[in-house]
């Protein structure tokens, strides 16, 4: 008579496995090669994160050599780099500027885990929340660099309503021009609610915006009060996306049993 074999024994608990070169930070993030100042919210700057974060610059890639230049022969840095991150211990990949949607199907394709380029993404997502009559405006820091192949990119209807921070006296020509190493603050916020406020006003149908910058999230809360709506950027597309690199535990079993 044939007898069943024995289960397998579990995996011990005291045997810890190798194959990274860093552990506990699962998200890497791929940075422009700037020197303004990130403040707490910026995406480049790590206290902004409740979880750990993975950096890595990608050299030559300047704020505008990737904004105002379409990030023109980078392609091979960005997909080194991110090489790179996954190879250290990345399980997912994201980078800290909305226009490099130009590159998310290739970067996903190379490094083969999840990859979120960009804060644009969510414009489908939060236009599906929405009621009928209503629509998703951006917020961008350049209106006329951001072109419809970024906006295709990242799944963005090409009519969407825009509005950029270009011609305003601060965040565009001291992130984008780098013309200065330090940052008047007030005057950057300035900047993006001015271009919140536009948006809606040319388009009083918008009933959410969605933050193209990754340096925007600093102002967010200001800009939701202003105009009365909700408000969605990089730190809302990146908490969705680490929530499902960890998944919050419980102290549910998958037995049922509360621990």
């Amino acid at each position: 008579m044939d007898t069943l074999a024995a289960p397998a024994s579990p995996p011990s608990p005291a045997l810890a496995h190798g194959g990274k070169a860093i552990y506990g930070v699962p998200l890497g993030v791929l940075m422009l090669d700037a020197r303004f100042p990130r403040i707490p919210g910026d995406m480049g700057n790590a206290t902004t994160w409740p979880f750990p974060v993975l950096y890595r610059v990608v050299r030559g890639a300047t704020p505008e050599r990737v904004v105002l230049e379409g990030a023109a022969g980078l392609l091979p840095e960005f997909l080194a780099a991110a090489a790179e991150l996954v190879e250290q211990g990345a399980e997912a990949i994201t980078t800290n500027c909305g226009f490099l949607s130009l590159f998310q199907a290739e970067l996903a394709t190379h490094v083969r885990v999840p990859v979120a380029t960009s804060s644009l993404m969510q414009v489908p997502w939060v236009q599906a929340t929405l009621p009928p009559g209503r629509r998703v405006g951006v917020v961008t820091v350049s209106k006329t660099a951001l072109t419809e192949r970024h906006l295709r990119a990242a799944g963005v209807p090409a009519d969407t309503p825009i509005a950029g921070t270009e011609d305003g006296r601060e965040f565009f020509r001291v992130l984008i021009r780098g013309e200065k190493q330090d940052l008047d603050v007030a005057l950057a916020a300035q900047d993006v609610l001015e271009a919140g406020r536009a948006v809606v006003s040319r388009h009083p149908e918008v009933g959410a915006i969605v933050l193209e910058c990754t340096n925007m999230p600093p102002y967010a809360h200001a800009l939701q009060e202003s105009l009365q709506m909700p408000v969605y950027d990089i730190y809302s597309l990146i908490s969705w996306f680490h929530a499902g690199l960890r998944p919050r535990v419980f102290g549910v079993s998958v037995q049922g049993r509360y621990n």
